[in-house]
């Protein structure tokens, strides 16, 4: 496991390698090793990601309202997203994890990947800048955005979920928390959808929201 190898493929090299090695520590290598995991860099690395993603949206999309600037940045800046870009750059390869971890398949879990690119965009940030985290940032997702933008129009899953449920006639949909991990600053929740007391379908998020969301896809995609 070479730092340099992982430098390459973010395209940015470090000048403190110590950052960027704290940003791969996940919490269960830094309990065995008593050393400093990468949680705090995820806390200050999830505020940069929504700021600049805010920011090109202002500035790109000048046309969206503020109600589909939300949208967007909410299908962007998500689990799902920065798990792409972990396994783009094959992050699984460079993370810092205990033994637990390892045996129970920790390196391709989206939760510790999706966290491990938060905290390298605030390493890449505390080491050379704003402007080095945004090229970073924007180079990973600006296709992602634009995408998202031919979308934001579309009715969202819940609404589409509830139109196709209740097509011959009403019926009682429920949406749950079953599931909470995770500190304050940095939870996920699983939450699960229910028609007439049956449970359709699961999903994860890093919000209550976006797990109802992911829940309410996951049926769609069941039933078609």
């Amino acid at each position: 496991m070479v730092l340099d190898d992982i430098e390459k493929e973010i395209g940015y090299t470090f000048k403190q390698k110590e950052l960027l090695k704290k940003a791969l520590t996940h919490t269960s290598y830094a309990y065995e090793k008593k050393v400093e995991s990468n949680e705090k860099l995820e806390f200050l690395g999830d505020s940069i990601l929504e700021f600049i993603s805010s920011k090109y949206l202002y500035n790109n999309y000048p046309k969206l309202k503020e109600g589909e600037m939300t949208k967007v940045r909410a299908t962007v800046v998500c689990e799902k997203s920065l798990y792409k870009i972990a396994k783009k750059h094959n992050f699984s390869d460079f993370l810092y994890l205990g033994k637990s971890e390892q045996i129970t398949g920790g390196k391709n879990r989206p939760a510790i990947l999706a966290d491990s690119v938060e905290a390298v965009i605030a390493a890449i940030y505390l080491d050379g800048g704003l402007e080095q985290a945004e090229k970073f940032i924007i180079t990973n997702l600006k296709d992602e955005i634009e995408l998202a933008t031919k979308h934001v129009g579309d009715k969202d899953y819940k609404t589409v979920l509830q139109e196709k449920l209740q097509e011959h006639g009403d019926v009682k949909i429920v949406y749950e928390i079953t599931k909470e991990e995770g500190p304050d600053h940095n939870k996920s929740f699983e939450a699960q959808v229910s028609v007439n007391g049956k449970v359709l379908a699961k999903g994860k998020g890093k919000s209550k929201k976006e797990a109802h969301m992911q829940a309410a896809k996951k049926a769609l995609e069941d039933l078609n």
